[in-house]
């Protein structure tokens, strides 16, 4: 009996000391893993003022954007190779913006961080931050091409955020670069238009730094953002073609729509019909209509609604805030801090989360049927535990997407010829495609200048049809029609441009030359 009762405690105590600190509860892919820290500066961008904002005093050294960028990839198996801790991860972070911080000082930084957060549960959070991850730092890369993942802080986080998925998804047949959430100018971010295309252009780094990997596939790249970063990865989209799929772990693309809903505050390029890439949006419990409705100024815009051009998956995690995306927070976080939930949960939840993640971008990202079914699956089907995920799919109702890159393929397809029938057919889509007449005047120039002299008459007469009032363009499309033998027309053109611009020289000598021949 005895013996049966020093057991029981044994496995009692082993089960209270796993249920009080994170477990990731998926099992990394067929890949090693490996890790490599690498600090550079954006030298197209500054980052410090001449004194420092917090401080006032003169600033020494580099002033030039530091981007400290963690990259996780397939790699070859090594014996003897010990991986990291969590500790050494969170050593990271205090080199996050200053390269040239002392060894004694990142460890001094470190053991402030964890006394910050142990608390009540010290002992657990020690345990913690010595445990071994997955990743080998500097380990030989994996011969092979790998589709890239950029991962993007939530506000002001750090780079291993979510180092448990950046692990994960390259054990996958991923390579996942991270950099930290750092503000315009000094290390806070800011919640502005300012803000988030800073940490845009942090991801757009990421890809042209990905792009001098050699087992990196920038053609397929997927961007992973946690709220800001779930933001900032949209806006990155809408100017990044190679960026194929995204994923916004509650995204702040419901949180702050007021920078994507065409008002006075929302970037103007960040459409739905520029980003026409597949979404999956992992969102923590939805909220009550009451507590969407206590803010002063309530809305209840919708990017995700507006996406017709995308597929977009939404699956609410229900047991999941919105800090329990980040395997950070669940690790740091006090004994308590889950509502109604244990941490065991949780983290059961944020793995599921993971899963879903993965299968997405192997659908999207590499051409996967099992992943493709998997996420088109109901969470039952999937095997999800019961009460844990709610999904909705909405499926691209309008392909292609109204931009000019798809204009321009229609009209390459159905000839030059049909350019107006093709525009007008475009322009009765939602986010409609809208030319300027500066736009279409260079376009049809840049054509006349290749001697395409056939194909610019027709974007000069997209754009006379379109602006019928402007004399350059009925001007260049005069011109136009005169060179490939088009004389009524041109007679008729130039007539418009007089009646627009009477003292226009060009069109008065080719009326009068041509009066006899169009009577």
């Amino acid at each position: 009996m005895n013996k049966l009762l020093i057991a029981f405690l044994l496995c009692a105590a082993t089960a209270a000391s796993a249920a009080d600190i994170f477990t990731f509860s998926n099992p990394p892919g067929p890949h090693a893993v490996g890790l490599k820290v690498i600090q550079q500066y954006d030298r197209t961008r500054l980052y410090k003022a001449p004194i420092d904002l917090v401080t006032g005093e003169p600033v020494q050294g580099e002033r030039t954007r530091p981007i400290q960028a963690l990259v996780w990839y397939p790699a070859t198996p090594e014996s003897g190779s010990k991986p990291v801790t969590y500790r050494d991860y969170l050593e990271t972070v205090p080199t996050e913006d200053a390269f040239t911080l002392s060894a004694a000082e990142v460890k001094r930084l470190t053991d402030n961080r964890i006394d910050d957060n142990a608390g009540a549960r010290r002992a657990a959070l020690l345990r913690e931050v010595s445990r071994a991850m997955h990743a080998v730092r500097d380990a030989h890369p994996k011969a092979g091409r790998f589709p890239v993942v950029i991962y993007a802080p939530s506000y002001s986080a750090y780079a291993i955020e979510n180092a448990d998925l950046c692990e994960y998804l390259a054990s996958q047949g991923y390579i996942v670069l991270s950099s930290p959430s750092l503000g315009a100018h000094t290390r806070a971010m800011t919640i502005d238009l300012d803000g988030a295309e800073t940490q845009a252009s942090d991801i757009a780094y990421l890809i042209g730094y990905a792009a001098t990997l050699p087992a990196a596939d920038t053609s397929k790249v997927g961007v992973v953002g946690f709220s800001w970063g779930g933001l900032a990865n949209v806006f990155a989209a809408a100017k990044d073609e190679r960026i194929r799929a995204l994923v916004s772990l509650d995204g702040s693309l419901r949180g702050s729509p007021e920078f994507v809903d065409g008002g006075k505050d929302a970037a103007k390029y960040v459409t739905p019909a520029r980003v026409a890439v597949p979404l999956l949006y992992l969102g923590a419990r939805p909220r009550t209509v009451e507590e969407l409705n206590s803010n002063v100024t309530p809305t209840h815009f919708s990017f995700m609604n507006e996406m017709k051009y995308s597929d977009v998956y939404i699956v609410s995690v229900l047991p999941m805030k919105h800090g329990d995306f980040s395997s950070y927070s669940i690790r740091m976080s006090q004994d308590g801090s889950f509502g109604d939930y244990t941490r065991e949960e949780i983290a059961l939840a944020h793995s599921w989360a993971a899963l879903y993640t993965r299968h997405f971008l192997d659908a999207y990202l590499k051409g996967d049927a099992a992943g493709l079914t998997f996420v088109n699956n109901t969470p039952a089907t999937n095997r999800a535990p019961a009460h844990m995920l709610t999904t909705s799919i909405r499926r691209n109702q309008s392909n292609p997407a109204p931009t000019l890159e798809n204009f321009v393929r229609l009209l390459t397809a159905n000839g030059f010829d049909r350019a107006i029938p093709l525009y007008k057919q475009m322009s009765m889509q939602p986010n409609a495609l809208k030319l300027g007449p500066n736009e279409v005047f260079a376009w049809g120039l840049q054509l006349y200048r290749l001697n395409r002299l056939e194909q610019a008459r027709e974007i000069f007469r997209l754009g006379a049809h379109l602006h019928p009032d402007l004399a350059f363009i009925v001007s260049a499309l005069a011109e136009t029609q005169a060179k490939t033998g088009q004389t009524r027309e041109a007679f008729e053109s130039y007539r418009r441009v007089i009646e627009l611009d009477p003292s226009n020289a060009d069109a008065m000598k080719y009326l009068k030359e041509h009066a006899s021949s169009s009577s």
